[in-house]
């Protein structure tokens, strides 16, 4: 979780993502930062994000983004 903690800070450094629950619903990340977000977590996690996954579920929480990140680890 520390690694996704420092991607997301680089990303958007302003944002509390420890407690944010809106990221996606709320405009925090909109589209660009994004597929930023999901080259770096493909990269340092080594997974394959689909076109499927990229759901606002799925990225308006730090938590959430985490739990992606651990389905597709074990997948």
């Amino acid at each position: 979780m520390d690694d996704l903690l420092a991607i997301l800070s680089d990303i958007a450094p302003d944002v509390d993502f420890e407690h944010e629950t809106g990221l996606v619903d709320d405009g925090i990340l909109d589209s660009f930062a994004i597929l930023s977000l999901v080259g770096e977590l493909e990269d340092t996690y080594d997974i394959r994000i689909t076109p499927k996954e990229l759901i606002p579920v799925n990225f308006n929480s730090a938590e959430a983004i985490f739990a992606l990140v651990e389905r597709l680890r074990n997948a």
